[in-house]
């Protein structure tokens, strides 16, 4: 581990601010939490990835993207995953995450594979962030020991994610505000801004840069001209928005340190990535250069930040619940059908079917 000093024996006090409040996770979780429940986890969601991306590698960074997405809102508590009902107000119709997040159909696949072998037992929570971790290890990245035992919430805030979620055009002011409010460090934002080492984009989140940015008529100066020109072709003006661009033209599919490099050259395919490097004065050029130049201290400072991260706000003990599907809580997927017996423990929350 680097100076973060975060050890899976010391993550049992991470305080962080959630909707402006302050907001403390005393939750201890293990890495050996399902060892007897069902100890097989790991592999059988590594398996329905591994498979998932021989035809779509992009889903890696996707899955990685989705935890990332999860936790910056109400914490790890697998509210993302949640759909709309009469009840409930879906994050994924939140401005950051409409038609972008990718891969909930996966961790549906997940799922259900892992309540076959240990019904009742294993949350979309901790899905969420094993499928994060098992991403990155497939795609050549980092490995860490993922502490486990969260509990599925009971409720999505839209409102907070367009709150709390980074935008693409933020700029490092704004960024370190959005990271600090869930008590990471500037060093975890450079880190785990590092996950766009792979994985695509969308034309609609670029092509301000690439043809009017910030009103002027004019590209982002800070966007490398040769770059820019390539940008133009797979992004032309008024071309379709679902065109898709690489975060890394040169090892789009492999997790290394590419992206500090790409960053030093002045092509970041998002203005929130280049910020990290051409904001003038910024602290962060110091750490982009580092991780540029050294990959073990990306890579130990990624996963010192994943695990930071996978922390925030988590449910553990009686707290929320265990989903049968992850798309419902228990009592909405008994009302649709999607399970047939429900029981509750001494909290009231459903816990077996």
């Amino acid at each position: 581990m680097n100076s973060f000093g975060l050890t899976l024996t010391a993550l049992c006090c991470v305080v962080v601010v959630l909707g402006g409040l302050p907001f403390s996770s005393d939750a201890q979780l293990d890495p050996s939490f399902y060892r007897d429940t069902c100890p097989k986890v790991h592999s059988i969601i590594r398996e329905v990835i591994r498979n998932v991306s021989k035809t779509d590698p992009r889903m890696l960074a996707s899955l990685v993207r989705l935890h990332f997405h999860d936790c910056f809102v109400l914490g790890c508590d697998a509210s993302v995953l949640l759909n709309k009902t009469d009840t409930i107000v879906s994050e994924q119709e939140a401005f950051p995450n409409i038609n972008s997040l990718r891969g909930l159909d996966v961790v549906n696949q997940i799922k259900t594979a892992v309540e076959k072998a240990c019904p009742n037992t294993v949350s979309c929570a901790d899905i969420l962030a094993l499928s994060a971790q098992i991403s990155s290890i497939l795609a050549d990245g980092p490995n860490w020991k993922v502490p486990l035992g969260r509990r599925d919430g009971l409720t999505a805030n839209q409102s907070l994610a367009n709150q709390n979620l980074p935008a693409p055009f933020n700029s490092l002011d704004q960024l370190k505000s959005a990271f600090a409010a869930q008590g990471l460090s500037t060093t975890d934002l450079v880190a785990l801004s590092g996950a766009h080492t792979f994985g695509r984009a969308r034309c609609t989140f670029i092509t301000d840069r690439l043809y009017n940015f910030s009103s002027t008529g004019k590209p982002d100066p800070t966007l490398n001209t040769t770059y820019l020109q390539e940008l133009r072709k797979i992004c032309p003006n008024g071309g379709p928005p679902n065109n898709l661009a690489n975060f890394d033209p040169t090892t789009p599919d492999k997790f290394d340190k590419n992206y500090y490099s790409n960053l030093q050259g002045k092509k970041g395919l998002l203005q929130s990535d280049q910020e990290l490097f051409s904001t003038s004065g910024a602290d962060t050029i110091s750490i982009v250069n580092k991780f540029s130049a050294d990959k073990n201290a990306f890579f130990d400072s990624f996963e010192a930040a994943m695990i930071k991260m996978g922390n925030i706000g988590v449910l553990t003990g009686k707290k929320g619940e265990i989903r049968k599907h992850c798309n419902f809580v228990n009592s909405k997927s008994v009302e649709l059908g999607l399970v047939n017996v429900a029981s509750t423990d001494s909290s009231g929350m459903v816990s077996s079917i």
